[in-house]
């Protein structure tokens, strides 16, 4: 039966592969990989720097690379915020089991490379249930951890990232609430942490990558430099990857 890997590769160093992603990458036949389009290109350059770096057989495998779907991202909350999402998958799922009973023999292992860790943050495996419940292609499959944003932040930063006995949140920057007190913030399509004061901020963007940056300090002092920031590299990158954690002194 056919077999899928879904392996988490790190937030875009090839030094954070896990040993055990190593050993997974070599066992691939196919790599499917999700095309966002020419301004994310350079996430595909770092997912083929990483088969460069790590499969020891170049001629071993292959690169099937999927369009991604449209996707509503005006919904910000609620009930048509879920189902922008759901419809989202739903077209990914399909189009993800036409390329797996396309290019995946009975007997093939396939793999799909994963930002940071599928556990946090990703839809590939409620895609790949998706793709089960379809029963159009069937498969057993995989999960392999990685290395996420968070981890690589608190890295940067020099952090732990709670303090004794205290609470961590992380959260998607829409559900971000005026009570924060220790919370990783993520999927922020501005910087929400804008309209809070009294609160310490430890952000990074294009962690782990050669492009990192990092600020710190109050968000009086370093918030407008932080937006002032962002909005420069995704001028100059035509994307931006960024995560912060907010901390009450």
């Amino acid at each position: 039966m056919r077999e899928l890997l879904v392996i988490g590769i790190g937030t875009g160093n090839p030094d954070h592969v896990t040993v055990e992603a190593v050993s997974a990458l070599n066992a691939a036949d196919v790599f499917f990989v999700v095309d966002k389009g020419a301004q994310k290109s350079g996430l595909l350059a770092l997912r083929e720097e990483i088969l460069h770096r790590h499969v020891r057989d170049q001629a071993g495998y292959r690169v099937v690379e999927i369009p991604d779907p449209p996707r509503d991202r005006d919904p910000a909350t609620g009930a048509a915020y879920h189902d922008a999402v759901e419809g989202w998958h739903e077209a990914r799922a399909r189009l993800f089991a036409e390329a797996i009973a396309r290019e995946l023999g009975e007997d093939g292992v396939g793999a799909f490379l994963v930002w940071g860790d599928p556990s946090l943050y990703d839809s590939t495996l409620r895609v790949i249930d998706r793709i089960l419940a379809l029963g159009t292609v069937q498969f057993e499959h995989r999960v392999i951890a990685g290395i996420t944003s968070v981890q690589a932040l608190t890295a940067a930063h020099r952090i732990p990232l709670n303090r004794i006995g205290e609470q961590i949140v992380i959260t998607p920057a829409r559900q971000l609430t005026p009570e924060v007190g220790n919370a990783v913030v993520m999927l922020d399509r501005g910087f929400s942490a804008a309209a809070y004061d009294g609160l310490d901020v430890y952000w990074g963007a294009y962690l782990g990558s050669p492009d990192e940056v990092t600020i710190a300090g109050r968000l009086p002092d370093v918030g407008p430099e932080i937006e002032r920031t962002r909005a420069e590299l995704r001028e100059r990158h035509g994307w931006i990857m960024d995560t912060y954690l907010l901390r009450r002194p």
